[in-house]
């Protein structure tokens, strides 16, 4: 999921959950009032905590085990009705059952359906006033590579994309042939120009117009600026692990590197463990960094922080917080030189810090504030994209997601220097073979090893 369209969702579900609330507030002010029932102060007044905890946690219950992606990115109202109608029942279910299970009066009346069902009638309105404001906005900015006489078999593309959140830029095609969907913008054999050249998040394949060796080439072209790629239609001979079918407004799909976090689930269970245990660690951890600041400042009076631009999600770039442990630090943002062993710029305080990962905690600010994950790629340098790129084709695909404090190179002892071709192999393969394997107990693991493993520290210096 490209940041563009998962922000999208997820701008809808907390939508969701503020309305549900609103719905939740409603009644109970109604109640409060004693304009729905004799005596304002009765069962639901003092079930209402109980009650706000109960609609919460099964309707993010129903997201995770039921929650469709394709339904907070696609503006069909239909479509939208079918599956907010069937979750609502789910939901009655649910409360009810968590209401008798806690002993909670309210639930025993059938008035507590009025919550429930007004939610589910301003869900449906605001999302459709919602979308249709969204339908003139770009979003996502997509590729379509080879067109050819099939094209006419996927007539009404740009129109079935723009409803999933997509703006279609142009194509790519040997003929040229001029179409009004959008315009040709060079040959095949164009793409990485267009690519170094033009936005684009994401690239549609028609492999039925293409050769094997033309829909490698194009996937190897997108891996190497990090730009999904999606096939359609046909099964080519070329597809690479991960691949999975899916549809989009009934039009065949296969998504090249689809990886765990690109389900809706997955990516907010993990959004969800960032936020809790980034706040947990700041705030348990509060009266450790006054303790080193202090200590950093009476050693080399200087600023605490460290604030070097670092690579993220997508390419972007941000400000990584970091502890100062050096008294003259390079550039924050074309610095270029790399800390070695017995390095002379390391202050007495900074050895002890960077020894034991102390300099890396202030990057939990980073993780609230969305820029990094707990876990995922380590955030490299500038100029050191361009260094990888010349070895590991596929470098930029580790920014499909956010860096992490900690990472599944780091804890298998890939950290440190990376002067060798075999170092920087070995750390990309790491961090791809986390992205495609990913799993929430996998970060818990990575976690548990960056605290106790001795191969975290192995290269620290």
């Amino acid at each position: 999921m490209i940041p563009k369209n998962r922000h999208l969702a997820i701008n809808h579900v907390a939508l969701e959950f503020l309305l549900l609330n609103l719905c939740l507030l409603a009644v109970f002010l109604f109640r409060l009032a004693g304009l729905m029932q004799a005596n304002p102060h009765g069962a639901f007044n003092g079930d209402f905590l109980w009650l706000a905890a109960i609609f919460n946690l099964s309707w993010g219950l129903i997201i995770f085990l039921n929650g469709d992606l394709d339904l907070y990115l696609n503006f069909g109202f239909r479509k939208r009705m079918k599956y907010v109608v069937l979750n609502t029942f789910i939901f009655v279910g649910i409360t009810y059952t968590l209401g008798m299970l806690f002993h909670i009066e309210f639930i025993q009346q059938t008035s507590f359906l009025i919550p429930i069902f007004l939610f589910l009638f301003i869900n449906l309105s605001l999302f459709e006033f919602y979308g249709r404001k969204r339908r003139n906005v770009t979003l996502a900015r997509a590729l379509v590579v080879g067109k050819g006489e099939e094209w006419s078999e996927i007539a009404g593309f740009a129109g079935k994309i723009r409803r999933r959140g997509y703006d279609l830029v142009g194509f790519l095609d040997n003929q040229k042939q001029q179409d009004s969907d959008a315009p040709v913008l060079g040959k095949v054999d164009d793409l990485s120009s267009v690519l170094g050249n033009t936005e684009i998040d994401e690239i549609f394949v028609t492999v039925s117009s293409l050769n094997e060796e033309e829909v490698k080439r194009t996937i190897e072209a997108a891996d190497y600026y990090g730009i999904r790629v999606n096939l359609l239609p046909g099964t080519p001979n070329v597809l690479v692990d991960g691949v999975r079918p899916s549809y989009l407004e009934g039009l065949p799909v296969i998504r090249v590197r689809q990886t765990p976090l690109d389900k809706l689930h997955c990516f907010l269970l993990k959004k969800v463990f960032d936020f809790v245990f980034a706040l947990g660690v700041l705030i348990a951890l509060s009266p450790i960094f006054a303790v080193i600041a202090a200590l950093i400042y009476m050693d080399n009076k200087g600023p605490i922080f460290y604030k070097p631009v670092r690579k993220g999600e997508a390419g972007g770039s941000f400000q990584c917080y970091k502890f100062r442990t050096m008294s003259v630090c390079d550039d924050p943002l074309n610095g270029t030189k790399s800390t070695v062993k017995n390095d002379p710029r390391i202050t007495r305080v900074g050895k002890y810090l960077r020894k034991y990962d102390l300099d890396e905690l202030p990057q939990f600010i980073n993780v609230l504030k969305g820029d990094m994950s707990v876990v995922g790629p380590r955030p490299h340098r500038v100029f050191l994209e361009q260094d990888f790129r010349k070895v590991v084709n596929d470098y930029m695909v580790r920014h499909y997601v956010k860096p992490g404090v900690t990472g599944w190179a780091q804890v298998n002892g890939w950290r440190g220097p990376t002067v060798t071709n075999e170092q920087k192999r070995q750390r990309i393969k790491h961090d791809l073979w986390y992205i495609e394997n990913w799993s929430f107990w996998m970060d818990i693991k990575i976690v548990f090893l960056t605290v106790f493993s001795k191969k975290t520290r192995k290269n620290a210096f």
